[in-house]
């Protein structure tokens, strides 16, 4: 072989392409489009599965802010309000919102949450300051159905989302949960124990996940910072209800204002009550077995 012709021919291998190499810049980008909307995708499942949880809440708080709105009547707005709110929990019992295990937990939510209005407005915590046939000391029946929305979140979460529990020790978080919900009375009279009791509820989580499905996928996240995020868009809630008018804190007596923050850490603690009320009932009902399953 000629000089030349090697020359050309050692060239040409070193120039060369595989046939292959044009076509790998645009597969990465179609594999990252791919990868792009399929995380919107999901996405957007969980925002439409997360409404759907939230039904019974918005609902509420939908017929509270149009009750402001209404032209004076011959009944207080806080009765008005309770009337809505048996109406909704039978609504949604008919449509299938809720199962009778659900009903039950909420029925249980709204007592827990009564008992725990008639002490706090008492302490002057928040008060309703409108006058109305259905308040007992001071606080309106339909009060409770606040906590009743939430556990209809968790209720319909455990029952859309298919949510599975590991590492979940439920005496001990039981435990803690109780100690939460009696030291919001205690601390009135006694030290606040809010902060140790957060660290206990960390601690008895420690390990603990929440597993749930999103359209074909599993995912699953610490219990704690479930608490957590749930705590936070209860806040979010909370000044949507205080602009409504559902209550007022004493701040927001000449005007509404931002509830204070602090209130974010008091949900984050305050949804383990309802998260374990929910977690017992549904257990008693025979709806768990092992930690890992399905309640």
């Amino acid at each position: 072989m000629r000089p030349g012709g090697q020359r050309r021919e050692h060239g040409g291998a070193a120039g060369s392409v595989p046939p292959h190499a044009n076509h790998m810049p645009s597969d990465c980008v179609l594999s990252d489009m791919h990868t792009l909307f399929g995380g919107m995708r999901q996405l957007l499942r969980f925002g439409m599965l997360q409404a759907r949880c939230c039904a019974f809440a918005v609902a509420l708080l939908g017929g509270i802010a149009v009750s402001r709105m209404l032209p004076e009547l011959p009944v207080a707005r806080y009765d008005l309000v309770l009337v809505y709110g048996l109406l909704l929990t039978f609504a949604a019992r008919r449509l299938g919102w809720e199962s009778s295990r659900d009903t039950l937990v909420i029925a249980a939510c709204h007592v827990v949450g009564l008992l725990f209005e008639l002490v706090k407005v008492r302490m002057g915590s928040w008060s309703y300051p409108e006058e109305a046939l259905t308040k007992i000391a001071g606080v309106p029946l339909y009060g409770g159905f606040m906590y009743a929305a939430v556990a209809s979140y968790v209720c319909r979460a455990w029952r859309l989302f298919d949510l599975r529990f590991t590492g979940y020790r439920a005496t001990a978080t039981a435990l803690v949960a109780v100690a939460v919900y009696l030291n919001f009375f205690s601390h009135h009279w006694l030290p606040d124990f809010r902060w140790p009791l957060a660290a206990a509820m960390v601690a008895v989580t420690a390990g603990a996940w929440v597993g749930f499905t999103v359209g074909p996928r599993r995912y699953r996240m610490p219990l704690a910072l479930s608490f957590v995020l749930i705590g936070f868009f209860l806040w979010v809630a909370e000044n949507a209800a205080t602009y409504a008018g559902a209550w007022s804190y004493p701040h927001q007596l000449g005007g509404w204002e931002p509830v204070a923050l602090t209130k974010f850490g008091a949900w984050a603690l305050l949804i383990s009550v309802t998260f374990v009320l929910a977690e017992r009932l549904r257990r008693a009902d025979g709806g768990e077995g092992p930690a890992g399953q399905s309640v």
